[in-house]
């Protein structure tokens, strides 16, 4: 189970005209700025990355405007893990539960999970909150994850996990973004 003191949220290569390309983008938009935005709640971790940003564009506005101080790391490589800086960042943080969201995610959000979990993280992937270009691939990317040994979980089971008692000072924040 996901505790505030061992999440990280991870943001995979939501940019650019790519991330228009995604089925059910607008959900997945949406979902990503509710974990943004309950993240930022509970004072927890993020980071960001961006395939090639050069090439591919940045951030998509609508989730960098809610990520403020949080920069994007720029990779080349699909797996987030084989770019240095990103791996240095995240293991700077010593939190080995990362929830994980993103497009594509057969590719990018894929390798980054297997190579997580390779590297003793405990992945929580966040099905509602990833996507595709094709239902097809975004489904095999999930299976596949999972298969791996990755959480399959959403995005109120994410927010409401590291919530856990609607006591908390934080639960109506959280009780609001997730409406």
């Amino acid at each position: 189970m996901l505790s505030r003191t061992a999440a990280v949220l991870i943001l995979i290569d939501v940019q650019g005209n790519l991330a228009q390309a995604m089925i059910d983008k607008e959900k997945t938009f949406s979902n990503s700025v509710k974990l943004i935005r309950g993240f930022r709640a509970l004072n927890l971790p993020m980071m960001i990355s961006e395939q090639i940003p050069e090439k591919l564009g940045p951030t998509i506005p609508q989730l960098a405007q809610e990520l403020g101080e949080v920069k994007p790391i720029a990779k080349e490589s699909f797996s987030c893990w084989a770019e240095p800086a990103f791996r240095d960042h995240l293991e700077s943080l010593t939190r080995r539960h990362v929830v994980l969201t993103g497009i594509e995610c057969h590719v990018c959000v894929y390798q980054t999970a297997l190579d997580l979990i390779a590297n003793g993280y405990t992945v929580h992937l966040v099905a509602d909150a990833v996507s595709s270009r094709t239902t097809e691939n975004c489904e095999v990317g999930i299976q596949a994850i999972k298969s791996a040994g990755a959480q399959i979980t959403s995005t109120e089971m994410v927010l409401f996990e590291l919530l856990r008692t609607a006591a908390d000072p934080k639960a109506k924040e959280i009780f609001k973004i997730v409406k």
